[in-house]
């Protein structure tokens, strides 16, 4: 069934647009993730989806439904979807007190709130917390709360915007695996906004990459800026610094952007002191990570590039930390964005 259609959606801030999104289709039970760098427009999306931010123009349905953008329409609506931000504020109260907030508003029965709280708490594994004061709360534990509180409210989609941000490894892991519960155990839509695609491949398939406020079909990695540069051949380079040059197609801008595809990225061997190959870049293993069937290497060479590659080709390499190697770039998975 379809959740959100949205069509010829612009959204402007003083004269500036900053989401322009010309048709898109949301199915319900899926788990979307949305990435791309700061300032793509994820957050000005999230914001449009839960009805709190009124798009500049468009069509925006709901459930097969026109939304209406009077408050009154937009009232009933809000209680089916909820966001909950990158920075969630709690009340100076209780942690009871904080969840149980939003059922009194929709006027849950007392004895039923307290079924209602027990069990959100539970699902996040905060329930020995249910009389701590919020304002003594870790990061990590907010967040967790912030979640809590919208999942009582039992709402047909949740929006997360940058959940684990800024939090260190074990928290992202436990919020990951409560994203992954709620899906599965309350069947709600989830749309999750993160900068890592590791973190996005981990939790599904179904990821929405955003740059410059449009929706591209495929997400970029690697992204780097740099100055357009020629060679005495006339071939066009991105000189991203003095030592990296990256094969480009020629284009009228002086100044560029680059992304270059972890996986038409070439390890050949350990650091050499070749000297006919010039686009060859020497540099060190600084992260090993799996992601579903593939590997994913990151390699400092002045500049972090990430790679992605089949275990078979891992496993050939015998990469480990610390290594010393070498890559090149496929020409065909450089594009100027």
């Amino acid at each position: 069934m379809s959740l959100y259609s949205l069509e010829n959606i612009t959204k402007y801030y003083n004269e500036r647009i900053v989401l322009d999104i010309p048709k898109l289709n949301l199915q319900c039970g899926n788990i979307y993730t949305l990435s791309g760098p700061n300032g793509a427009g994820k957050t000005t999306f999230l914001n449009i989806l839960s009805f709190l931010l009124l798009p500049s123009s468009g069509h925006l349905a709901y459930r097969n439904i026109p939304v209406k953008f009077n408050e009154k329409f937009l009232r009933q609506l809000r209680k089916s979807v909820i966001l909950v931000n990158q920075h969630p504020i709690l009340f100076s109260t209780s942690v009871y007190k904080n969840i149980e907030f939003g059922l009194k508003i929709r006027k849950i029965p007392h004895e039923t709130r307290k079924k209602i709280i027990t069990s959100a708490l539970d699902m996040v594994d905060m329930n020995t917390f249910i009389d701590a004061d919020a304002r003594h709360l870790s990061g990590g534990e907010t967040r967790r709360i912030a979640i809590a509180r919208a999942i009582a409210c039992s709402p047909s989609v949740l929006l997360l915007d940058e959940p684990t941000a800024d939090l260190d490894l074990e928290s992202r892991l436990t919020i990951e695996n409560i994203i992954r519960e709620i899906h599965d155990r309350k069947d709600i839509t989830i749309l999750f906004c993160t900068h890592d695609l590791a973190q996005a491949s981990r939790l599904t398939n179904k990821n929405i990459y955003f740059l410059n406020g449009q929706i591209h079909d495929i997400y970029h990695e690697n992204i780097f800026k740099g100055e357009l540069v020629t060679s005495n051949r006339k071939e066009y380079y991105c000189k991203i610094n003095e030592k990296i040059l990256i094969p480009v197609q020629s284009t009228d801008k002086d100044k560029i952007k680059i992304s270059i595809h972890p996986g038409m990225i070439h390890i050949i061997g350990p650091k050499k002191n070749d000297s006919d190959d010039s686009l060859s870049y020497a540099g060190r293993v600084t992260h090993l990570g799996v992601e579903k069937d593939k590997i994913r290497v990151v390699i400092d060479i002045g500049i972090s590039v990430s790679v992605v590659m089949e275990k078979s080709e891992y496993d050939f390499h015998k990469l480990r930390l610390n290594d010393s190697v070498k890559i090149n770039f496929d020409d065909n998975g450089i594009m100027i964005i």
